[in-house]
């Protein structure tokens, strides 16, 4: 596992009354098969350099989850 990511000063309120803090649970992994495809939630999806990263428009909170999944001297999940 990466790490478990949280913001307590995000919370979502939704029009219908609904309210809710969002947590991710990050995972490590590697393709051994199948297609990329989008989703219901997903309008691309396309594998990408690591190297070429930086050249992309990426919110803070996920270049931190991508930081911690690249980062293979990391000996335990992030908790935060």
């Amino acid at each position: 596992m990466s790490g478990i990511y949280t913001d307590p000063g995000h919370v979502l309120a939704y029009d219908d009354g609904e309210v809710r803090q969002q947590f991710s649970i990050c995972f490590r992994a590697r393709p051994i098969g199948g297609e990329v495809r989008t989703s219901d939630e997903t309008t691309q999806v396309r594998w990408v350099n690591p190297a070429d990263l930086s050249a992309y428009d990426i919110h803070p909170t996920m270049r931190l989850r991508i930081e911690h999944a690249m980062d293979r001297t990391r000996t335990a999940p992030y908790i935060g």
